[in-house]
């Protein structure tokens, strides 16, 4: 019963660490300076290891599409399952994976380290609010390019799943990329972004929130980067499911007014 109480406990202060965030943002946002510098760290560091990711599972998709669909006479939708694959499912769960390993344990250690060094009390008692200069930052960045990431690994994805099909396959290139204006949707793109804003929320929010949770010095700040890390991927899973499954129910309405707003 008291680990349960705790877990709310815990779920009702993110939730607040959340809202607080928000509000903060919405009344007066954090310095440019703080913005930049994240956007920096967590989205143009992190390009490397989402090209990688994206192109190595983008020539996975393809060599796998292949192999399966080819003595089927299915071979030309290739191209269009790694398309779909990427832009929809796969391109911003492993985004959001990537940046959880490279930028969400960076992001708990560093404030878990100014918890229990007691910085955090020190920016208190100077008038400066922790969540303003320490969170809120990570926040609008991790929003806005999460999102951004996405796209690049998607692009990634479909250009070497393009790779693998037309030179290693012998694939043409009209068959590889001919059926994908007749069958990739706005709704697609949308999907995929929608999924990476909820996930950079996510990945940012409960990495700040276990940082400034962390007690017990250098040991607690080790378990509290573990455990902010598990918590995202576990998240991220199960978000991932629930949207898709959202998503696809409100199919019709999206679709309406996504061609409504297009026109």
């Amino acid at each position: 019963m008291t680990n349960f109480s705790e877990i709310l406990f815990s779920l009702g202060s993110y939730f607040l660490l959340i809202i607080s965030v928000v509000l903060i943002t919405l009344r007066r946002p954090p310095a440019w300076k703080l913005i930049r510098d994240q956007m920096y760290e967590i989205g143009v560091l992190s390009l490397p290891v989402v090209a990688i990711t994206g192109f190595s599972t983008g020539m996975v998709l393809a060599a796998q599409s292949f192999f399966q669909l080819s003595d089927k006479g299915l071979a030309s939708a290739t191209g269009l399952m790694v398309t779909k694959a990427m832009m929809v499912e796969l391109g911003p769960v492993l985004t959001a994976f990537m940046v959880t390993g490279r930028v969400g344990a960076s992001i708990c250690a560093e404030i878990g380290t100014m918890r229990v060094t007691e910085q955090i009390d020190a920016l208190s008692s100077m008038s400066v609010n922790p969540l303003r200069y320490l969170v809120a930052p990570r926040f609008i960045a991790g929003t806005l390019m999460l999102p951004l990431l996405t796209v690049f690994s998607c692009v990634m994805g479909i250009i070497g799943g393009y790779l693998i099909a037309v030179f290693y396959y012998g694939m043409s290139p009209n068959s590889f990329l001919d059926p994908l204006p007749d069958h990739i949707s706005t709704f697609d793109m949308f999907s995929g972004l929608v999924k990476a804003i909820v996930f950079g929320i996510i990945i940012i929010t409960i990495s700040c929130f276990r940082g400034m949770t962390t007690t017990g010095g250098a040991a607690g700040v080790g378990r509290a980067t573990t455990n902010s890390v598990v918590i995202c991927y576990t998240a991220i899973l199960i978000t991932n499911f629930l949207m898709t499954v959202a998503l696809n129910n409100s199919y019709d309405y999206i679709n309406q007014f996504l061609g409504g707003a297009h026109e």
